[in-house]
């Protein structure tokens, strides 16, 4: 358990962290728009950077959702359910839809990011975001599926412990 509890407070420190992230895309937006508007220039790796700093923030925060279960859920019958119905629910999706599909994203992802890192990929665009901003973009893919397999065996853990209770 305490392991689990190390995994989930991992997940919930890189979520708090990445979050900050937001803040620093309000920002950056801004001074594109000031100088698009004011001063008729801009760069285009500055609004790459936009981009890169979202997927970041969504890939990222994916397993923080998750383990502080603010997660998009079809909750019609969910909420319904005894603490031990959930934890069922919970178990199920965790040991037969997230871990295969965090798994599956892993390995059929990794040779996507490693073509990224050998052939040293820039943006298209010219100005755009020069290597490694992409290829460290794309590394986030795998990342985040390990991310979130680790707090799916976390929330598979705590659901066995709901579901073995005698509660």
């Amino acid at each position: 358990m305490q392991f689990t509890r190390f995994l989930e407070r991992l997940n919930v420190h890189v979520g708090r962290g990445v979050a900050w992230l937001t803040l620093i895309m309000v920002f950056v937006t801004f001074i594109i728009v000031v100088m698009r508007y004011l001063f008729d220039s801009g760069w285009i790796w500055l609004q790459e950077s936009v981009t890169w700093m979202h997927a970041a923030v969504f890939m990222l925060a994916a397993a923080y959702t998750l383990a502080r279960e603010e997660h998009v859920r079809v909750d019609i019958f969910y909420r319904r359910f005894t603490p031990r119905g959930r934890a069922l629910v919970n178990a199920v999706g965790s040991l037969f839809l997230l871990i295969p599909v965090a798994v599956f994203i892993i390995f059929t992802s990794w040779d996507y990011v490693m073509l990224s890192w050998q052939i040293r990929e820039s943006s298209r665009e010219a100005g755009g975001l020069i290597y490694p901003f992409i290829s460290m973009l794309k590394s986030l893919i795998p990342l985040m599926s390990i991310m979130l397999l680790l707090q799916g065996v976390v929330l598979l853990v705590k659901s066995v412990a709901i579901i073995r209770s005698k509660a």
